[in-house]
């Protein structure tokens, strides 16, 4: 059985030795995630240790039992308590088997890291060289693995940024004036999605889609002809016309008026987690050690359609996560 599939299993001993860790980019209710996989996981007789400073903490052996108290009043902190980072040593074979080694001389059974695709990434490569268990958490703002409808902080990010446009749209509309907000996503659209529809945006820019600046331009037009006090786009930093700024010039030398952009950047990413994502983080986190309990690894966990569940690692990355057809083909419509 390839190691990117899932496995079934049982471990011998009684007490299983569990690491947690935060990798690459923080997203609000990591925190949450923490916490669940802690408490439940002492209730359930295993000894639990969080490893700081994401997968390089493993390397630097920056790894410390927690306990229930250790995980007291976070459940509403952004960030995580455990820190992050991104570990170019863990990028090569022989960073992996040295992980490897210092997670088996530790006596750890298994390893559950909250991160986006790099992450899962990494678990599939340890798993080449490591006997012990591992297992995903979906850990990113930019909602862009599949296997998920949601990921761990999405909805908070997406909250984040609405708060900011409409408040970006009160001047837009007092001055009559285009606007090009910029959010996160380099690969994928889903926050400039959300958002945009949320905000009621003229135009949405996004990797997935393809939009010329004269198509732009177009709409821009269209809505000035239609008397609207105010055009919103919404432009996610990895579209393929490039970043806000390079759009917003190209714009104002087509339609002959000058295009006002914002840039909102890792405020996006801070703050109180919201309630869905608190509720989100601790079933996953809850989840993931039920499945280790149960023998099952080798995958990230995730929830679609209410439903938990555990996807391949190699299948999160491999298959695209598809937007919203049919809410695309009403923004026409609903912009008017």
């Amino acid at each position: 059985m390839r190691k990117s599939n899932l496995f079934v299993g049982w471990l011998p001993s009684l007490t299983m030795k569990v690491a947690v860790l935060t990798s690459g980019g923080d997203s609000p209710a990591m925190n949450a995630a923490i916490r669940a996989i802690t408490r439940i996981g002492i209730h359930r007789n295993c000894e639990v240790f969080g490893v700081f400073g994401g997968l390089q903490g493993i390397l630097d052996e920056q790894i410390h039992e927690l306990n229930s108290r250790s995980v007291s009043r976070i459940l509403h902190r952004g960030g995580t308590i455990l820190t992050t980072g991104r570990s170019e040593e863990f990028r090569t074979e022989e960073g992996q088997k040295k992980a490897a080694k210092i997670l088996s001389d530790r006596g750890f059974d298994a390893l559950i890291a909250i991160g986006g695709d790099g992450t899962m990434h990494a678990l599939a490569a340890l798993s080449r060289h490591w006997k012990g268990w591992s297992i995903g958490l979906p850990g990113t703002i930019d909602n862009d693995l599949y296997g998920t409808d949601y990921t761990i902080g999405f909805d908070t990010a997406v909250n984040n940024a609405l708060e900011a446009l409409d408040k970006i749209r009160d001047t837009a509309q007092s001055f009559q004036r285009v606007f090009l907000v910029e959010v996160m996503g380099r690969h994928a659209g889903f926050i400039a999605f959300h958002v945009g529809f949320a905000t009621g945006a003229s135009a949405i820019l996004m990797p997935e889609t393809k939009t010329t600046i004269e198509e732009l331009a177009l709409i821009v037009i269209k809505a000035r002809e239609k008397a609207k006090s105010s055009v919103l786009v919404v432009v996610a930093e990895g579209d393929e016309l490039g970043n806000a700024d390079v759009i917003g010039k190209a714009l104002s030398e087509r339609i002959g008026e000058k295009c006002r952009v914002s840039v909102l950047g890792y405020i996006q990413r801070g703050g109180n987690p919201t309630h869905f994502d608190r509720i989100l983080a601790t079933r996953l986190g809850a989840f993931a050690v039920e499945c280790l309990l149960n023998g099952k690894h080798g995958g990230m966990v995730g929830e679609i359609g209410g439903t938990l569940l555990m996807t391949p690692f190699e299948d999160t990355w491999k298959n695209k996560k598809p937007l919203d057809q049919w809410m695309l083909g009403l923004l026409d419509e609903l912009s008017g």
